[in-house]
Order: structure tokens, then C-alpha cells, then sequence
């Protein structure tokens, strides 16, 4: 039976363990599936099975027995495309296109960006966060492009995974919402939970009754504003420890959803996913691994779409 571990960390701590399964699973299991895991005693922290309204503590290794067909391996693409953006021994750098799956849902699936990872990399399958995302330091959203770093070398992948859960892992990106009434910049502390609703989405818990409901963990996003062109804006984001959905709900929730997102109310009239890029990636390295820098200029949709609002 394949299993999946990760601890947990200053983040996660104080927050029930289904939720972070949830989490940490990338969404892959929904409430109904995760309860079931639970249930059959295939949840574990450090050693001791645990239940799913239990709360996690700083430093506990958590080990989960996931179904044997959650252990099929991501499927290596060696004739998948792959915007390359750096490459070195330990690192690769790499340029999602929107609209492409970072890690395959179910077993078999093709054109993902692991999977195309794999075909040109493929000592990345040796190591990761799971059999389906092999390599893969961090992910994004399908309808999200950009900058993503995978790791070439297990060392490598455990150094960059730790870097990124302290915050060390700079990631900026630049998106578009309506202008009118946004601050030139902003810090937005709203803490986020999965929504107890629908799977899809996360709960911005702004309220203090949503945060006793629904037990959120901390986020904060800084902003500031780079142009205004007619009614939008081209913002510049950052999220030191992004969770999931982070800017995306961050935005909606200070009624400026980004352009595009309809799962957040956003405009869907003008550009057909959510206007959010991640155009920078960096990391001063370690003793034994030298960092990176890398950007990656807007994609051409969200070019268009600002142009059009120019004229």
C-alpha cells in the first residue's frame, strides 16, 4: 500500500489533522474520502494512529496509507513540450502554460507538467511530496501560469521543500483586477480554511465567527499596484507561504477578485481563466546548493487583455 508523509510545521500546527491531510494531499481526496482514511486507521503521527478532529502539533510526522491506485506513478511524457527557463544539476525552472495541470488527478493521466517533467527528467521519480508529483517543490492552480521549481536530486528536493514551508522561497506574482477603490498597495491578513461547501474553493475566514467554525490557517498577501490601465490593474503580489487559492481568494475577499476567476467572482467576459502569473521565482540556495533567480515576462492573453482596456 503506498504511503504519503509530511510534517507538520508552525503553520499547520493547532489545526485538525483532516483539514491538513486535506491540504497537504493537494485536494486530491475531498472531505467524504479523507473521513474514510481516518476511519480505517491509515492516518498516523509519528507512529500513533490519530483521528480527524485531532489537532496537530509542530514537529509530528504524519504518515498516511493511501489506496493502492493513489500509488500509480505519474505518467512520463518525453515528446511533452517544457518551457525551460533554468536548468542545473540539482534544479530545473520551469514555465507553466494556463490551463495545464501541475500533477495528475488519476492514474494514467496525461498532459501535466509532471508529466512532461518526468519525460525529460526522469531521476525526478525517485523522490517528492507523492508518486504523482515527483520532483515538484511546489504547485499551481491549472488556470494559473508561471514560474514552478522542481528538484533533480532527492538532497536537493527535501532542501528546497524546507526552504519554501519557512518562507525563504521568494515567489511574486503579477495579476489583474478592477482598479477603482484598490489601494496603491496593501497587506492583506485574512487567515484561510477549506471551504466547508464545496471542495473547489477556500473560505477566506474575515469574520471572527468563521474563524471559530472553521479552525483557518494563517495568510498574508503584500501588494502594490504596477499601472492602472482604464478600469483594471496590474497588480504585483506576494505570499511568502502561499496556501492554496491564496491570492485568489485574498482579492475576492477585499471585492477585487482577480479578472478572469469566476470561481471567485471574477469578470469572465474578457480573458477565459483567472489573470494571475507567477513571474518571479528565487532563493538564495544553501551551504551545499547554489540558489536562483528567475522571471518570466507576462504570458500574451493577460497582455491582451490590458491592451484592450488601454484603448
Amino acid at each position: 500500500m503506498p504511503q504519503f508523509e509530511f510534517t507538520i510545521d508552525a503553520t499547520t500546527q493547532g489545526v485538525r489533522l483532516d483539514k491538513v491531510v486535506i491540504e497537504a494531499l493537494g485536494h486530491k481526496f475531498g472531505r467524504a474520502r479523507t473521513r474514510d482514511l481516518f476511519a480505517q486507521r491509515a492516518v498516523r503521527a509519528d507512529g500513533h494512529v490519530v483521528s480527524k478532529g485531532d489537532l496537530g502539533r509542530e514537529g509530528q510526522l504524519i504518515t498516511v496509507q493511501l489506496p493502492d491506485d493513489e500509488g500509480e506513478g505519474a505518467v512520463a511524457e518525453p515528446q511533452a513540450a517544457l518551457d525551460v527557463r533554468l536548468e542545473t544539476a540539482d534544479f530545473v525552472v520551469v514555465c507553466k502554460p494556463a490551463g495545464q495541470p501541475t500533477a495528475p488527478l488519476e492514474p494514467g493521466e496525461v498532459g501535466t507538467l509532471v508529466g512532461a517533467l518526468l519525460g525529460h527528467y526522469p531521476e525526478m521519480g525517485s523522490f517528492g511530496r507523492s508518486a504523482r508529483e515527483p520532483g515538484i517543490v511546489h504547485r499551481l492552480d491549472n488556470g494559473t501560469s508561471g514560474l514552478l521549481v522542481a528538484a533533480r536530486t532527492k538532497p536537493a528536493f527535501e532542501a528546497a521543500l524546507a526552504a519554501l514551508r519557512a518562507g525563504e522561497i521568494h515567489k511574486r506574482y503579477l495579476l489583474v483586477c478592477r482598479q477603482e477603490g484598490l489601494a496603491a498597495s496593501g497587506v492583506i491578513d485574512i487567515p484561510l480554511a477549506p471551504h466547508p461547501k464545496d471542495t473547489r474553493r477556500v473560505l477566506a475566514c474575515a469574520h471572527e465567527r468563521d474563524q471559530a467554525r472553521n479552525h483557518p490557517r494563517p495568510a498574508s498577501t503584500s501588494y502594490k499596484v504596477v499601472e492602472r490601465i482604464g478600469d483594471l490593474a496590474l497588480v504585483e503580489a506576494s505570499a511568502p507561504k502561499a496556501l492554496r487559492h491564496q491570492l485568489r481568494a485574498h482579492f475576492a475577499a477585499i471585492d477585487h477578485p482577480i479578472e478572469g476567476d469566476g470561481l471567485y467572482g471574477g469578470d469572465t467576459e474578457r480573458i477565459g481563466r483567472q489573470a494571475l502569473h507567477a513571474h518571479h521565482l528565487s532563493w538564495k540556495g544553501s551551504g551545499s546548493l547554489a540558489g536562483f533567480a528567475v522571471d518570466a515576462d507576462l504570458p500574451e492573453d493577460m497582455r491582451a487583455l490590458l491592451a484592450a482596456a488601454r484603448d
